[in-house]
């Protein structure tokens, strides 16, 4: 079987090439590794649709710097959730870069060491807001980064994905700010965005999958997963040059070997061994969670396009590598979620989170039967009364 797939979270890096035979010289200019992940949802027609990807509980530390407008971010409508890039520096000896990064067609929502945006106020309050007229931007200035000594970074009580991005051997970097020094092993951010994500999935019957690149870069690693309940599966495809129709996945997999068959394909992509592993801890709660879904690496042409990067001086190497992924509303998951309802089943529909809503407008969309469209009309406001409901507990 063809171990390679494709995937996407993003994660800046700035580090020496791992098993280098030589020393490199003194005067080195640092290396930069990036991951991270772009999160869609495909509609009825296969594309990515429009949804609100921040509508629900916030997962981050408190210490991490957010859009000052906190309502404005959670209404945000986008085709792409942009998740937990990170930036990673490897440096020989101490150095001072600067960093700017830019998201096309959107915007930068939360970020960690102190960066400045030029989002202000009155766009902050506009009551509706044109991502595909935006781009998101964000500075970090006069980064001290010092592979010399050791630093204590932030960590509050309770869990956060946040902190397994940490468990590398990058270089600890500071970063100035007017509450005063704040220390970390990387550069952390993301954002919402209105761009045409470069793959489309399409169930079919059976619930197989149409699987099309929409690019004119081959997509060098996918997998479509598939969970139901306990029972879980996946299908390494390979590289997708135009489409392929995929047969679903058995559910007889486990998440240990789909993560070190992960891990390797990440390795083989560029990201050392320790930042591979840190990106599956993040987020394998998340990329395996109940549905169907297609993980795939975002060539890096298209990432470079729609996340352009610019770090001065220059660095050695800049290693990006972004997952991937996308939802797939199969009939599995339409029937899963229309008898979850019915048969008042919260525990199920809370699997779905925060793709439950367009789950439902795409069902809804795909329906031609109108006593079944006056069931879902009734299943969708629930579905939005319930996580507004949590999001007001949250806060």
């Amino acid at each position: 079987m063809n171990r390679r797939w494709l995937m996407a979270i993003p994660v800046f890096c700035f580090a020496l090439s791992a098993g280098h035979s030589q020393e490199p010289p003194a005067d080195a200019a640092p290396s930069v590794h990036e991951w991270g992940t772009f999160t869609s949802i495909a509609g009825a027609q296969g594309k990515a649709i429009v949804w609100m990807p921040q509508r629900e509980k916030d997962d981050l530390p408190s210490f991490v710097e957010h859009l000052q407008n906190n309502h404005f971010k959670g209404g945000l409508q986008g085709t792409v959730r942009m998740e937990t890039p990170v930036l990673y520096f490897y440096a020989v000896h101490p150095t001072t870069v600067s960093v700017q990064v830019r998201f096309a067609q959107g915007f930068l929502t939360e970020w960690y060491p102190h960066a400045v945006s030029p989002l202000t106020k009155s766009q902050l309050s506009e009551p509706i807001v044109d991502l595909k007229s935006s781009s998101g931007l964000l500075t970090w200035n006069s980064i001290s980064i010092d592979p010399t000594v050791r630093r204590d970074f932030p960590r509050e009580v309770g869990e956060s994905r946040y902190y397994a991005a940490r468990e590398t051997n990058a270089s600890p970097l500071t970063v100035f700010s007017s509450k005063g020094p704040q220390h970390e092993k990387f550069l952390f951010y993301r954002g919402v965005s209105s761009f045409d994500v470069p793959v489309s999935t399409t169930p079919m019957n059976g619930n197989r999958v149409y699987v099309s690149n929409l690019t004119q870069t081959q997509i060098l690693q996918a997998i479509l997963f598939e969970r139901r309940g306990e029972k879980l599966g996946y299908r390494v495809l390979g590289s997708i040059q135009n489409s392929a129709i995929i047969d679903p996945p058995e559910l007889n997999g486990d998440i240990n070997s789909l993560s070190r068959d992960l891990e390797k394909i990440l390795v083989e992509e560029g990201l050392h061994a320790d930042e591979a592993h840190a990106m599956i801890e993040t987020w394998n709660d998340s990329w395996f969670e109940e549905g169907t879904r297609l993980l795939y690496i975002v060539p890096r042409d298209f990432v470079d396009s729609v996340l352009p990067l610019k770090i001065s001086p220059a660095p050695s190497k800049v290693t990006r590598v972004f997952v991937g992924r996308i939802e797939v509303v199969t009939p599995a998951t339409e029937h899963a979620v229309e008898t979850a309802f019915v048969n008042g089943d919260r525990t199920t529909r809370h699997k779905y989170g925060r793709f439950l809503v367009p789950i439902l407008e795409i069902m809804m969309a795909r329906s031609n039967e109108p006593a079944r469209k006056i069931k879902l009309t009734k299943y969708l406001t629930a579905a939005y009364n319930e996580m507004n409901s949590a999001l007001s507990a949250a806060r």
